[in-house]
């Protein structure tokens, strides 16, 4: 049997800001406050991620304890950080990569963009420079993203990302007070450099060696 070389992942420790063609990502702090309340606190926002419209004392909790991280040392941490417009500073949204295994290489990504910033493909730059940290800088096997299926914008992100739909989970979670199915998306290191080009701004991959 020919034995197969594996490369785990260490960690990761991003040079901050994380710099796109448009934006930079960098750690949350307690100047973000406001611009965070925008968002996170509007029930439209939330309707389709795990968490509930936050007040300005989550969000103060937050910045505290989970999105003070910086690094990726482990499995089980997430890393959350800040999308900002390089032209104008403004903080439009967030992201996170979380890094689920080490033995497997697993880790999930996931968006959230203030709709008044809607429509100019930040989200789309900002998750492609997360793949981007996950395989190329933290060394992961393989990324997903999960998603409500009737989040149809997240659900076509994840396809211009190139992420794959590996299912259809039919009504597996009870999701605020009503059953939701699941669309399950991935993809593998080794497809990963097929897209490493940067998306436009519409969210169509350029290719650029």
């Amino acid at each position: 049997m020919i034995g197969v070389s594996v490369h785990l992942p260490s960690a990761l420790r991003p040079g901050y800001p994380v710099r796109t063609e448009r934006l930079l990502l960098r750690p949350l702090t307690v100047d973000d406050v406001d611009a965070l309340l925008a968002y996170r606190s509007r029930p439209d926002v939330c309707r389709y991620v795990p968490f509930e419209p936050m007040t300005r004392e989550v969000i103060d909790q937050r910045l505290a304890t989970a999105w003070a991280n910086t690094e990726l040392t482990d499995e089980g941490q997430a890393l959350t950080l800040g999308i900002q417009l390089a032209g104008t500073g403004d903080l439009v949204g967030d992201v996170v990569l979380f890094w689920h295994s080490r033995e497997h290489g697993g880790g999930e990504i996931g968006w959230v963009v203030n709709p008044d910033f809607g429509g100019h493909g930040y989200a789309t730059e900002a998750a492609h420079a997360l793949l981007r940290l996950g395989f190329d800088e933290l060394g992961l096997h393989r990324i997903i993203a999960r998603i409500d299926e009737r989040n149809e914008p997240s659900a076509k992100l994840a396809q211009r990302l190139g992420m794959r739909q590996e299912a259809r989970l039919v009504h597996n979670e009870l999701f605020k007070g009503e059953w939701s199915t699941e669309l399950d998306f991935a993809m593998l290191a080794d497809e990963w450099p097929a897209y490493r080009g940067a998306p436009d701004s519409r969210g169509a991959r350029t290719v650029r060696d």
